[in-house]
């Protein structure tokens, strides 16, 4: 395997992260369902105290997998994927390439 491959590999490891927690996915599925949500709102739909739900948040946040907006004192998440599905399709184009 090439030195790109290996490159395109690593840099997908911080978003599989992110990705590989049942309660962010949640995240995700709800912001796709409901588009912008509070993190009072996204609290209502789960288990996990508000703090928790930030925390997460945070996390999708910093692989800009969501984004924020913000209106009067209220923040309002929302996808944010197109970043994250480039470098996905640049994983998948480097497997088919350098790998098969």
């Amino acid at each position: 395997m090439g030195e790109q491959a290996i490159k395109v590999f690593r840099s997908c490891i911080p978003l599989f992260t992110a990705l590989s927690d049942p309660a962010r996915q949640d995240i995700i599925l709800l912001l796709a369902e409901q588009e912008n949500l509070s993190v009072n709102e996204i609290a209502e739909h789960s288990t996990l105290s508000r703090p928790a739900i930030s925390h997460h948040l945070k996390i999708l946040r910093e692989q800009n997998l969501v984004q924020i907006e913000q209106k009067g004192t209220q923040r309002y998440y929302s996808l944010s994927l197109d970043n994250s599905v480039e470098l996905l399709k640049e994983l998948i184009h480097t497997v088919e390439n350098e790998c098969l």
